[in-house]
């Protein structure tokens, strides 16, 4: 019994790495696909979408929720990867993905959250998230890029919070967004732009644990001077990648 034992020990890393080297071959088949434009691909090299998934811990057979997928850049990665032996969720504004439904590769793929309602309360520019319940629940891997900084503080706790739910104990939250100076006020050059100390405080606060961070999309040139939209840091802003785990 020993002697099974550890030999199922020296084997866990292998297949780990197998079940990576499965996944990895996906994403770059995904990443070749003919629904990708010249727009989705020019920005491979930026946002590194095999190593930061690598980093995340994603395998091609988990149930995954990506929340706010905006115009689909990392749906067209995700969806296509999970759709055979996982499977793929997208919640929160996901209408500009709906037609990627009739490609190839997407039919498996999930719309979920119906009920939930974005929307800007008066008076600010930051938004309110109500109805947040994602109707997934035991998933693996729940995923958001770059959205962080649209909430306010309330948009930020419910989106954290059905995320938890959503999760399976030990899944992980996988957040991506763009970095802030640490305390810094509320300012015309800094509102797509999130206080990492700040996010780490808030997702713990709803039930997560920080177990790594990654400096996959460090600029070290971004002085964090600026905003995102700005064409001197366009394509170039520093982001932190933090990756939780249910407890």
């Amino acid at each position: 019994m020993r002697t099974i034992l550890s030999c199922l020990l020296l084997l866990a890393p292998a297949l780990g790495l197998a079940d990576w080297d499965a996944t990895k071959e996906k994403i770059e088949a995904a990443m070749a696909a003919d629904v990708r434009g010249e727009a989705d691909t020019d920005r491979d090299r930026n946002r590194r979408p095999v190593q930061t998934l690598e980093f995340f811990g994603l395998r091609d057979d988990m149930t995954i929720v990506e929340l706010l997928p905006g115009g689909g850049w990392y749906t067209k990665i995700l969806a296509p990867v999970m759709a055979e032996n996982g499977a793929y969720y997208a919640a929160y504004g996901t209408g500009r993905i709906e037609g990627l439904a009739e490609q190839p590769g997407f039919g498996e793929m999930n719309l979920t959250a119906p009920e939930a309602r974005i929307y800007r309360p008066e008076g600010s520019r930051l938004y309110a998230l109500e109805n947040p319940d994602l109707g997934v629940e035991g998933a693996d891997m729940v995923l958001t890029f770059r959205n962080y900084h649209n909430f306010g503080p309330e948009g930020r706790a419910a989106m954290n919070q059905a995320a938890h739910a959503a999760l399976k104990p030990g899944g992980i939250y996988a957040v991506v967004d763009h970095t802030r100076r640490h305390m810094e006020s509320d300012g015309p050059e800094n509102g797509r732009r999130v206080d990492p100390v700040m996010a780490i405080r808030e997702i713990q606060d709803a039930g997560f644990r920080l177990v790594d961070y990654a400096d996959l999309h460090y600029r070290a040139d971004d002085e964090l001077r600026y905003e995102v939209g700005r064409a001197t840091v366009t394509g170039n802003t520093d982001r932190f990648t933090l990756k939780f785990v249910r407890d």
